[in-house]
């Protein structure tokens, strides 16, 4: 399923910000009810009194993500309501700007793509978040330290397709196009096969040689799939999905860093930071901890093993101390 958080949309941005107050995918939310206590973090309870709003996107990482921040609040001693799972990018975003929700994890990329309208990312993650950084406080929006976890496109190919090519970078996969053009074949999404921060620019970037008939358009989850039976050389994939190590697939490296960085990072009100300062400090060394190999093992374990976002995040919550139930 193609993820609505990387669509351009600018006139659904204005169009849901003036219908926030009616509802724009916000639903009333429900308070966290779990019994969580302070564990490396929320020490002392430097929350309790608070009332925070978390909300979150409705795809597995954001729900996993949600369910942490949501989490160390409450063992800090907050009272939560879970706003988690909006359709969407823009509803989630437009709540935490409004103040209808005081905090979210949010990626880099979408903020300077998406939200931000800037054409061209940054390639140096630091650099993107700080740019990223500065220009959301002009919008009510600070945000705080970004993880390691990168959530960007990328290919990936089958164990016996790395045996039979070799291939370990982008570079390699265009020089294999030139080299044998019928052995590059691809599974993407149809989004994929028409942005220019997709497989349009990458061609250009890389300078691949990949005509339209050796690229196939399918739905996301099929794509993984498709690419672990081989049926396609290559498949478009996002570098944090659970399913790139499940089904044994290896991502080649963006070794010119063509594609945007999509760091997650907690994005916060700023009314509410100020009111809560204690927030950035509860958050700051879990967000330290998230990395792609983090996600992929949190997000195998809701898309491929079937349990529950909230419960996967108490899980590993409780497994790395940082809070205990």
């Amino acid at each position: 399923m193609r993820r609505a958080w990387r669509i351009r949309t600018a006139s659904a941005a204005a169009l849901c910000s003036a219908l926030l107050a009616a509802g724009c995918g916000l639903t009333s939310g429900s308070p966290l009810v779990d019994d969580v206590h302070p564990g490396s973090v929320g020490k002392g309870q430097p929350l309790k009194g608070a009332r925070i709003t978390v909300t979150s996107k409705e795809f597995t990482e954001q729900l996993v993500l949600g369910a942490i921040m949501g989490l160390a609040f409450k063992a800090a001693g907050a009272e939560v309501l879970d706003r988690t799972g909006i359709q969407g990018s823009i509803g989630a975003r437009e709540a935490v700007k409004s103040g209808d929700a005081d905090a979210m994890y949010e990626y880099t990329g979408t903020s300077w793509i998406t939200y931000l309208g800037n054409s061209k990312p940054i390639p140096d993650a630091r650099e993107q978040w700080e740019a990223v950084r500065a220009a959301d406080l002009k919008e009510g929006i600070t945000w705080l330290e970004p993880a390691r976890l990168n959530n960007t496109y990328a290919l990936a190919t089958n164990r016996a397709n790395l045996k039979k090519y070799g291939p370990k970078t982008l570079s390699d996969v265009a020089a294999l196009s030139k080299k044998d053009p019928g052995a590059v074949t691809l599974c993407v999404e149809s989004e994929f096969d028409s942005r220019e921060d997709g497989l349009p620019g990458m061609r250009k970037a890389y300078g691949m040689r990949i005509p339209a008939s050796n690229v196939t358009k399918m739905d996301g989850g099929i794509v993984y799939t498709q690419a672990s039976k081989g049926s396609c050389t290559f498949g478009e994939v996002y570098t944090t999905d659970g399913r790139v190590k499940a089904l044994d697939l290896t991502v080649m490296r963006d070794d010119r860093h063509f594609f945007p960085n999509y760091n997650a990072a907690p994005s916060i009100n700023s009314k509410s930071l100020k009111k809560y300062p204690q927030m950035a400090e509860v958050l700051a060394p879990i967000t330290k901890k998230l990395n792609n190999t983090v996600a992929q093992r949190l997000n195998a374990k809701v898309d491929v093993e079937g349990q529950d976002p909230h419960d996967v995040a108490s899980d590993w919550l409780v497994s790395e101390g940082f809070v205990t139930d």
